[in-house]
């Protein structure tokens, strides 16, 4: 596979992860705002997401996703299907219930998988996922 279509298929799965993350932090900032009061505005929201404790389980994810992100603008790498595995595995140990260094990720991720939306946006990075195997 070359280095384009390797790109083509990782930048597909961006946008999913993205809006599934966006999905997980509204779930996350309702939660935060049931137990303290509206949070008051975007500043104050990047600074709980930053600093507060009951923000911390998203970081795995957002980690991941910064990293995904700096492995597509590195233009000077050729990307294999290597880059493809490598996502596929970081994304599959992320949900995966042996891996106990992200046990808190998966705790946040399963009390939000009530909402309509985190189901919806989880369905399509999936989706995705899976189709960068064809």
């Amino acid at each position: 596979m070359t280095d384009a279509a390797v790109r083509a298929k990782l930048t597909a799965l961006v946008p999913a992860l993205r809006h599934f993350h966006s999905a997980l932090l509204d779930f996350a900032k309702s939660d935060y705002e049931f137990l303290n009061g509206p949070v008051g505005g975007p500043f104050e929201l990047y600074s709980l997401v930053m600093n507060h404790p009951q923000f911390q389980w998203l970081r795995p994810l957002s980690g991941l996703m910064a990293t995904l992100d700096e492995v597509l603008d590195a233009r000077d790498t050729t990307l294999t299907e290597r880059n493809v595995t490598d996502i596929r595995q970081a994304l599959g140990l992320l949900f995966a219930e042996t891996d106990t260094r992200f046990a808190e990720f998966r705790g946040g991720y399963k009390r939000a998988r009530t909402d309509l939306r985190v189901r919806e946006t989880e369905a399509k990075w999936r989706e995705i996922l899976h189709s960068l195997e064809a």
